[in-house]
């Protein structure tokens, strides 16, 4: 099943032309893929037959240019595809992979009884997932603009209650600003070391942030060899944008390691992460996403030289 069959537009009929062209370019381009969904006039519907009821997912309508510069007023593929896994990996489901399932373990995406942490939210669709289905936490951040987490508060509050939970219950589930890298704020002094998982969906495509990144990752992994990070990113920007993010130094400056990376596409077929791919057709990349996996480099143990 297709990554982007889950979701539907919600609102106003348009007699926009422009509207009616973007909205039938899978007819007109059946092989071209939409990789960012809905915009201010049309909130989203996402329909899991797991939940008892659709989640309402609404979008910011920023004024200011370095807000919308942030890309967050959008749902992204890489948000859909690790909602997925979250939600295949806790209810321990099956989905349709590649390479006779070989890259994608999903049980590996269980959340149940874990503080989870989003970095570049967005609209916090993994989070919210992972509030229904049985973290024992969650915490939303995205970059500290008030257009931002209003609508963010405004989705958690819409879509995180009991009612539309498989079990009837949900995580706790905060939201606050964070800036990568900055980690002399009360929000980051209070929440170090503290989480289980991790999330980062396509925040990837700015390389002059690669390094707050990871700082911020590393900052609020707790030190346990059970803590990782699930880094999900879309290639529509280029690899070469956002592949450094995955580099061993780079990782390894910040005290984090790669444990695994692979690529799976809006249909579910998988392949093996590349460095580099040539040059990649613009309509092709964009059905791809990565999908890495991180942890903190363990420390050695005293008095073993490492």
């Amino acid at each position: 099943m297709a990554l982007t069959s889950r979701i539907s537009l919600h609102g106003p009929v348009t007699d926009d032309p422009e509207d009616f062209f973007g909205s039938s370019l899978g007819v007109i381009f059946p092989d071209d893929v939409t990789n960012q969904h809905g915009d201010a006039e049309h909130s989203l519907l996402y329909t899991s037959p797991r939940l008892r009821r659709p989640l309402h997912i609404a979008l910011s309508d920023p004024d200011q240019d370095d807000d919308r510069k942030l890309f967050s007023h959008y749902l992204w593929n890489s948000s859909l595809l690790l909602a997925e896994f979250v939600e295949a990996g806790t209810l321990r489901l099956t989905l349709s992979v590649g390479l006779d399932g070989r890259l994608s373990r999903l049980k590996d995406f269980d959340v149940a009884g874990l503080d989870v942490l989003e970095l570049g939210a967005g609209t916090a669709l993994p989070s919210i997932m992972a509030a229904l289905l049985g973290a024992r936490s969650v915490t939303v951040t995205d970059y500290p603009s008030e257009v931002v987490l209003k609508m963010l508060r405004a989705n958690v509050a819409a879509n995180a209650q009991p009612e539309t939970s498989p079990g009837g219950t949900v995580a706790p589930l905060a939201v606050d600003g964070h800036s990568w890298g900055e980690l002399d704020t009360p929000f980051a002094a209070a929440n170090q070391a503290r989480f289980d998982r991790v999330f980062v969906c396509d925040c990837l495509w700015m390389p002059w942030q690669h390094v707050n990144l990871h700082k911020s990752i590393a900052w609020f992994l707790k030190d346990s060899s059970s803590s990782c990070a699930w880094v999900v990113a879309g290639f529509h920007t280029g690899r070469a944008k956002m592949r450094d993010f995955f580099a061993e130094a780079a990782l390894r400056d910040a005290g984090l390691e790669l444990e695994a990376i692979w690529e799976r596409d809006c249909d579910g077929v998988e392949r093996e992460w590349a460095w580099d791919r040539g040059q990649e057709d613009v309509s092709e990349r964009k059905r791809w996403l990565a999908v890495g996996v991180l942890r903190k480099v363990k420390s050695p143990s005293p008095g073993v030289e490492g």
